[in-house]
């Protein structure tokens, strides 16, 4: 059975003491223990993060890593490398943002997904569609060729050591989610996609769920028989709800 995970992307938000003031309140959360949780804060607080987390079960994860995995001559960048030595064990690659807002395509992801997996990250793929392609009827040849130009590449193999996520472009920051039959229709279109290539490699990834994720949304959507979790934004910045999301993925996980 695959383990549910839920990981909350801060984004560009925190100054050292809100960060400090939302790790403590993270620590006093009844975290499950079959729930991996990630949090991911922007690169300049990741050491003080690592350091507040200290012995907690949650995990480290960054927002992003350079296409080189070494440490070079490359200015403004962080090497996936320099993210392990600080703790990390996941970061997200191709997040909507970066593709949409900073032109990345699927060429400069995968980079950084092989990157990443060079040095022992866990890379979490984010895929998904804008408002105009689900209107047009384009959500699945948008997120399948997405996820295709990393299968075609590196193969389907590599999907043993990542995560995937689905985040409508529509829903993310805007307050609207997808139902959980709409969000499971493109998770199971994902798996069975991937089962074409790999049934074995298909049964154990986990597809996480992104799109205003809420502790009102969660429980419905992680039981949808495709969706193993949540990639989390602005709820992840309130300590409450965002135990309470980790709180629903153990709940229908053992249900």
């Amino acid at each position: 059975m695959r383990r549910p995970l839920v990981a909350g992307n801060w984004k560009m938000h925190g100054t050292r003491a809100s960060v400090a003031e939302l790790i403590a309140g993270l620590r006093t959360q009844t975290l499950p223990e079959d729930v991996t949780v990630v949090v991911m804060p922007a690169f300049v607080h990741l050491m003080s993060v690592a350091d507040q987390l200290g012995a907690s079960s949650m995990n480290l994860g960054a927002q992003d890593c350079a296409t080189e995995p070494m440490p070079c001559a490359l200015t403004g960048e962080v090497a996936a490398s320099q993210l392990t030595d600080l703790g990390c064990r996941y970061v997200l690659v191709g997040h909507s943002e970066r593709r949409l807002l900073l032109g990345e395509g699927d060429a400069l992801i995968v980079r950084k997904f092989s990157a990443a997996q060079a040095v022992g990250l866990t890379p979490v793929l984010c895929v998904g569609e804008t408002r105009e392609q689900r209107e047009a009827g384009q959500t699945l040849p948008v997120v399948l060729a997405q996820l295709d130009a990393l299968i075609d590449t590196l193969g389907v193999a590599v999907l043993n050591r990542a995560v995937l996520a689905y985040e409508p472009v529509w829903a993310i920051g805007t307050g609207l989610t997808a139902t959980p039959e709409q969000a499971q229709e493109v998770h199971a279109a994902i798996r069975q996609h991937i089962a074409m290539r790999d049934a074995a490699v298909a049964a154990g990834v986990q597809i996480l769920y992104g799109g205003s994720v809420k502790a009102s949304t969660a429980g419905e959507l992680f039981g949808m028989p495709d969706i193993d979790g949540g990639l989390v934004g602005g709820a992840s910045l309130n300590a409450d709800e965002f135990g309470a999301i980790c709180r629903a993925a153990g709940r229908v996980k053992n249900a």
